[in-house]
């Protein structure tokens, strides 16, 4: 491994889809968890650079989180957020379903944070293939 790459993955930008699936008749009690971290995210992360919840166009008992982070750094800190905490424990009441795919590279310490949520995660790594515009992602707005 080479030490730009080690540099980029802990500096660079990634995303996590994170696919829900809600018990039949749960769906309105599922948008209020998700509302409350949502908006306690959006208050607390500002590394979170795009969060959203959206809704499966064939099964509407089918959602994904889209999520945009900053850096691996932004990541743990979301995993250790207590609003989201909070959420994972009322999710697992009214859902059936929570797997996690992120796409970019990571740190290890990211990547054993995310293991230790016991939630299924599947991590593709960036091959040498694409590019980030360092630039926009770097500066804090």
């Amino acid at each position: 491994v080479s030490q730009s790459f080690i540099i980029t993955s802990m500096s660079n930008p990634f995303i996590l889809i994170a696919r829900i699936r809600v018990k039949e008749g749960k769906v309105e009690e599922y948008f209020k968890i998700a509302k409350e971290a949502d908006d306690a995210v959006n208050a607390s992360e500002p590394d979170m650079l795009i969060h959203t919840f959206d809704q499966d166009p064939t099964d509407p008992l089918e959602f994904t989180w889209s999520e945009v982070y900053r850096n691996s750094e932004a990541m743990v800190k979301h995993l250790n957020n207590p609003p989201v905490q909070d959420y994972v424990k009322k999710h697992n009441e009214i859902a059936d379903k929570f797997e996690i795919e992120v796409y970019g590279n990571i740190t290890e310490e990211t990547i054993k944070a995310i293991e230790n949520t016991n939630v299924p995660f599947k991590h593709f790594k960036t091959t040498e293939v694409g590019y980030i515009r360092k630039k926009i992602f770097n500066e804090k707005n």
